[in-house]
C-alpha cells in the first residue's frame, strides 16, 4: 500500500521522519477517512437529539460551548491520532503493552459502556425515524442490524469507510435547516453569552454536549482506523489537516442543529420523542421536503456512528486479547473480531426494538461519556509522554497547551456530569 511504502521510508520515532513529514494535497488524499469518519460519526443521532434538546429548553444558550470545545476536540484527537501513527498501535493495545491487561480490561469495560449507550442511542434515532412514519420499529432495527453486520463481514477497511463517508454526507442536510429557520443574529448572540452555569439543568444538559462532542469511542476510533488503514508517521501533518477539517465540519453541523431547535423549539419545554424534534424542524422547510431532509440527516448520522461504535469496539477487544482484529482478514480468521461486532449490534437492536426512552437514553448516554472522559484523557496524555519515540511527542508550547486542554475538559466534564446529576 503507498502509506506502508511511506511510512518505512520515513521511520516513525526519528528526527528525520518528523522533519520530512510534509503536508501535500496528495497526502491529504490518502490519509482523509479516519477523522472524517469519526467526527462525522460524533454528529451522531444522540448529539441531534441532545442538542435539539438544549436548543429547546436553552435556546442558544449551548451555543458558546459548543464551539468553544473546537480546540478542545482536536487536542485529544490529535493525541489518539498521534499515538497510532508514531507506533502503529491502537489505543486499547498500547495500554495493554504499557500497563497490563488487568488495566486495558477495565479501559475495555469503560469503552464497551460507552459503545454500548451510543449504540443504543443511534439505533433509538433509527427507531424513532420509523414511528414518525408510522412504520414497526422491529423490523426496521433488524433490517438495519442485519445490512450493517452484512456490509462489514463481507468488505474490507477501504469498503466500509467509504460506506460511512457516503452516509455521514447526510448530514449536511441539516445545514440547509439552520439557514430555513431564519434565526435573529442579535437573539443569538444575547442568548448565547448568558449561559446560566448556577442551573442544575443547564449543567446536565452541558455535560451532555460535552459527551456527545469529545467521546471516548471516537478516539480510539480515529486511532484504530488509522493503524487498520496503514497510515505512518510520514502522514501526521496531513492527518493534522484531515482532523482539524473533520472538527469544524463537525461542530459547524451541530452548531446549525442547535441554531434550528433554538429559533423552531425555543420555550417549547422539554422533548419527549423523536418525532417531536421532527415535527418542529419541519416548520422551516414545510411538511413534506423538511420531513425528508430530517429523516435523512437523522439517518446517515445514526448508520455512521452504529459502524464506528461497533468496529470500535471490535478492534478494542482484539487489542486487548492479542488475536487478529482487522476488516482485512476474513471472519474465519477473526473470530473475536467479527463475533464481538455481531454481538454487540444484535444485542442492541434487540433492546432497541422492545421499546425505551429514546429522549432521555441519548442524553443519559452524552452524561455517561462526559464522566468516562477524565481517566480516558488522563491515559492519552500519559501515553503521548510515555509510549512515542522522543521525537514524535508533543513539546513546548504545544505540550503545555494539550495539558491544559485536558486538565479543563476533565474538570468541567466532571463538575457537569456529577452537578446535573446530583
Amino acid at each position: 500500500m503507498p502509506e506502508r511504502g511511506e511510512a518505512e521510508e520515513v521511520a516513525p520515532g526519528t528526527a528525520a521522519g518528523s522533519a520530512r513529514s510534509r503536508f501535500s494535497w496528495h497526502r491529504l488524499a490518502l490519509v482523509l477517512g479516519p477523522g472524517l469518519v469519526a467526527m462525522l460519526a460524533d454528529t451522531d443521532a444522540g448529539s441531534v437529539i441532545t442538542v435539539a434538546q438544549s436548543g429547546a429548553q436553552w435556546g442558544y444558550r449551548l451555543l458558546l460551548p459548543n464551539l468553544l470545545l473546537i480546540p478542545f476536540m482536536y487536542v485529544a484527537q490529535e493525541s489518539a491520532m498521534r499515538l497510532a501513527l508514531g507506533t502503529g498501535s491502537g489505543i486499547a493495545e498500547l495500554v495493554a503493552q504499557r500497563y497490563g491487561r488487568r488495566v486495558a480490561a477495565l479501559l475495555l469495560a469503560a469503552l464497551a459502556a460507552s459503545c454500548f449507550g451510543g449504540l443504543l442511542s443511534q439505533l433509538s434515532g433509527l427507531a424513532g425515524v420509523a414511528e414518525a412514519f408510522a412504520v414497526p420499529v422491529a423490523p426496521v432495527i433488524a433490517g438495519t442490524v442485519g445490512g450493517l453486520i452484512l456490509i462489514v463481514v463481507t468488505g474490507s477497511y477501504r469498503r466500509v469507510e467509504r460506506i460511512s463517508l457516503f452516509l455521514g454526507l447526510f448530514e449536511l442536510a441539516f445545514l440547509v435547516m439552520a439557514w430555513r429557520a431564519a434565526p435573529n443574529f442579535a437573539q443569538i448572540a444575547g442568548g448565547a453569552l448568558r449561559p446560566p452555569l448556577a442551573d442544575r439543568g443547564y449543567l446536565y444538559l452541558l455535560a451532555a454536549n460535552l459527551g456527545t462532542s469529545i467521546i471516548p469511542w471516537a478516539l480510539l476510533y480515529q486511532a484504530s482506523a488509522s493503524v487498520d488503514k496503514g497510515l505512518g508517521a510520514g502522514e501526521m501533518r496531513a492527518a493534522r489537516v484531515e482532523t482539524l477539517v473533520a472538527i469544524v465540519l463537525c461542530q459547524t453541523i451541530t452548531s446549525a442543529l442547535l441554531i434550528a431547535a433554538a429559533a423552531t423549539l425555543g420555550s417549547g419545554g422539554a422533548l419527549r420523542t423523536v418525532g417531536q424534534i421532527e415535527r418542529a424542524f419541519t416548520a422551516t422547510l414545510g411538511p413534506a421536503l423538511g420531513r425528508f431532509v430530517f429523516v435523512l440527516g437523522l439517518s446517515g448520522s445514526a448508520l455512521v456512528a452504529t459502524i464506528v461504535i461497533c468496529l470500535t469496539l471490535a478492534w478494542s477487544v482484539g487489542e486487548v486479547l492479542g488475536v487478529q482484529h482487522s476488516l482485512e482478514h476474513e471472519p474465519i480468521r477473526a473470530p473475536w473480531f467479527y463475533g464481538a461486532l455481531t454481538l454487540t449490534l444484535a444485542l442492541g437492536g434487540a433492546i432497541v426494538a422492545a421499546g425505551i426512552d429514546l429522549v432521555g437514553l441519548s442524553i443519559a448516554a452524552g452524561v455517561l461519556n462526559a464522566l468516562l472522559l477524565p481517566p480516558l484523557l488522563f491515559v492519552l496524555h500519559r501515553l503521548t509522554q510515555t509510549a512515542l519515540p522522543p521525537a514524535l511527542r508533543p513539546r513546548g508550547l504545544y505540550r503545555g497547551c494539550s495539558t491544559a486542554a485536558f486538565a479543563i475538559v476533565a474538570a468541567v466534564a466532571l463538575y457537569a456530569g456529577l452537578a446535573g446529576l446530583l
